[in-house]
């Protein structure tokens, strides 16, 4: 159990920062900026969550930002050519697989796009697709953290896929009236050039 009484510790002065295992790896190592933006897409989830009338969208939310502090220990746990030990926390293929049911679900009532979309509609499918572009970011920085190092598959799958669950949760809510929605606005391209 994690049990903080000290908020600054000074071991950071130096640039370094600590992994799960106590190896320190410089602040700007492709593992921390993974680690970071996972924040990051973890921090515009809460505020999409915020933005939610309270229901089964943001209980879908809030067990995603569970797992996304699952996937930061996971990404700070380095991968190791032998068996993890007991401690290390890892995603597992079974979170992947419920994001996988989740997307399913929300998409079976939603109407085929003819069309890219635009990220808007309502304020809260605006925060969810915000999110889904911080969870993009997030995934592309696990991609290059995995050039550089072992990560564990299923964390780079379900960043993957949480990047998908959060498009197809922000149609849900622009064709939800109860959540504020509308429909889905649509791209019309060119469609600024003749003012």
């Amino acid at each position: 159990m994690v049990k903080l009484n000290k908020i600054y510790t000074r071991t950071g002065d130096d640039g370094t920062t600590g992994l799960v295992d106590g190896s320190r790896v410089a602040k700007h190592d492709a593992i921390m900026q993974a680690v970071g933006d996972i924040d990051e897409a973890n921090s515009a989830i809460g505020v999409a969550v915020a933005a939610l009338v309270e229901g089964d969208a943001a209980t879908l939310l809030r067990r995603v930002q569970n797992d996304l502090f699952d996937l930061g220990a996971d990404l700070a746990t380095p991968v190791t050519d032998g068996a993890d030990p007991e401690w290390a926390l890892r995603i597992v293929e079974t979170q992947v697989a419920r994001l996988e049911r989740e997307i399913d679900r929300l998409n079976e009532s939603l109407p085929a796009l003819d069309s890219f979309i635009l990220p808007g509609g309502s304020t809260a499918a605006a925060a969810v697709h915000l999110a889904r572009a911080v969870a993009r970011r997030a995934e592309r920085s696990v991609v290059a953290a995995a050039t550089e190092r072992a990560l564990n598959p299923q964390a780079r799958a379900y960043v993957n896929r949480l990047s998908d669950l959060l498009f197809v949760l922000a149609r849900h809510l622009n064709a939800d009236p109860a959540q504020g929605g509308t429909g889905d606005i649509k791209w019309v391209p060119g469609a600024s050039r003749q003012d």
